[in-house]
């Protein structure tokens, strides 16, 4: 959880002091969050959000480190967007197990990109989430 932390700090740093006025609070939940990006971004973490939503109903929504995160037992999954793509943050884990699904995406230790000019892969997600909430309950 070490390089999602520092992968959030520097989206942090990013998007609230190098893209966004310096007084831009960091948002309190996720609709705040997402109602800072235009309506097209808005879109897909929308959408986004409800298949993490279906995936892991028990999961409860919160902000971590200014990230929408899902709960549950421990931080199950975060999402953030960036200037050309979504990046989801579900752990090292993850990322290794689904490696073969995740090729044709920018991916490092912890994170997924996926870029907005594609669909995202709602199965895959899904199934990440679920993986996430397995791992989380043991």
């Amino acid at each position: 959880m070490i390089i999602i932390e520092c992968l959030v700090l520097l989206h942090l740093k990013h998007y609230y002091l190098g893209n966004m006025a310096t007084d831009k609070k960091i948002p309190a939940n996720i609709d705040e969050y997402i109602v800072n990006f235009p309506a097209d971004i808005q879109k897909i973490m929308t959408e986004l959000r409800e298949t993490i939503r279906k995936a892991a109903p028990e999961a409860t929504e919160k902000t971590s480190w200014g990230m929408p995160t899902f709960y549950l037992k421990g931080n199950l999954i975060h999402f953030a967007a960036h200037k050309k793509h979504i990046g989801l943050y579900p752990g090292a884990e993850a990322i290794q197990v689904f490696a073969k699904d995740l090729e044709t995406y920018k991916t490092s230790k912890g994170a997924i990109q996926f870029p907005f000019d594609k669909p995202l892969p709602l199965k895959l997600i899904t199934n990440i989430v679920k993986f996430n909430i397995e791992r989380n309950l043991k």
